[in-house]
């Protein structure tokens, strides 16, 4: 029986999140197989907590936890953080020098994956598609004249770190524009001002699915707001269908794509990509790699439509990590 420590929380915005995708794992995870532990990473304490929710403190220095009379050590790291620190690179770099194998991809691509200004920037000479965009860094000054004759409007502006549509605005006029600007400072010190584009949003996962790279069945996103918000994520404002209302070729051409972005950055674990098909060509936004785990999230429903159960799809990714 394998020891696996599931770390969820986090330092931002999205902890709450977090701990529900954790607490999903725990609960599908086959214990005929592992002996599961929930660990909530917060930046006052480390703690692994019990079914009775008593709290053990972890020692960072090693990454294990005094229980029940016994050091207990772990396997293996299932890693549900959704943004920092563990969708960064922070914990994937901690891990990698504790020894202990996790979940997700290593360091270096979920730091990239994480500042969507670079990965965009890195992925575009492969020929993916991206929105025509404007880079902001905290101080800089700003020219609302120059920002919308790049861009045009309606706009998107975003933290370039950030997840959930935490701090994300459509703008429509260029009164609109500074006070957007301003709120995407209040979850990151860069921002990212892009094009809108006018097309059909997808949602794309791709997993490593016993040692075949695997496009899961794409997920159609209706919003019944101006775009895919926090609302429309979370609290039922929005359709996501899947699979996706697109013609065969369309979606070959998307999971081409997809698949593409995966193996060019050298990926391992989850990824789930957003893209918005524009006359026939997917531009991709961003790329995720600790999506949501909810029952109800975007890439367990892919994995239920492709006949993977949640026990299945968790097992997979410890399997893999511990090859």
């Amino acid at each position: 029986m394998k020891n696996v420590a599931i770390i969820m929380g986090g330092y931002s915005s999205e902890y709450q999140i977090s701990l529900t995708s954790g607490n999903v794992v725990y609960s599908f995870l086959d214990k005929t197989k592992y002996n599961a532990y929930r660990i909530h990473i917060f930046r006052d304490k480390w703690i692994m907590v019990d079914d009775n929710n008593t709290e053990y403190p972890v020692n960072r220095h090693d990454f294990t936890v005094a229980y029940q009379g016994n050091t207990l050590s772990f396997d293996v790291v299932f890693n549900a953080i959704h943004g920092t620190p563990g969708e960064d690179g922070l914990m994937q770099a901690y891990f990698e020098l504790l020894g202990i194998p996790q979940t997700s991809c290593d360091y270096y691509q979920a730091a990239l994956t994480f500042n969507k200004r670079d990965l965009l920037s890195v992925l575009k000479p492969y020929g993916i598609k991206t929105a025509t965009s404007y880079y902001l860094n905290l101080g800089d000054a700003v020219d609302t004249a120059t920002i919308i004759k790049t861009v045009g409007l309606p706009c998107f502006v975003k933290p370039n770190k950030s997840g959930s549509s935490f701090g994300i605005s459509k703008v429509k006029t260029e009164a609109e524009l500074l006070p957007a600007i301003e709120n995407a400072y209040k979850e990151d010190n860069e921002i990212i001002i892009e094009s809108f584009l006018d097309g059909t949003e997808v949602s794309v996962g791709v997993i490593n699915y016993k040692g075949t790279i695997t496009v899961l069945p794409i997920t159609e996103i209706v919003s019944e707001n101006d775009f895919f918000d926090y609302e429309a994520k979370y609290l039922g404002k929005s359709q996501e269908i899947t699979p996706a209302r697109i013609a065969p070729e369309l979606a070959e051409k998307v999971n081409a794509v997809a698949k593409r972005a995966y193996e060019v950055l050298k990926m391992k674990g989850f990824s789930r990509s957003e893209f918005i098909i524009v006359d026939g060509e997917p531009h991709m936004l961003e790329m995720n790699t600790i999506p949501g785990l909810t029952t109800e999230s975007i890439l367990p429903q892919q994995a239920r439509e492709a006949g993977i159960s949640l026990t299945d799809l968790f097992d997979n990714a410890i399997t893999l990590a511990l090859k």
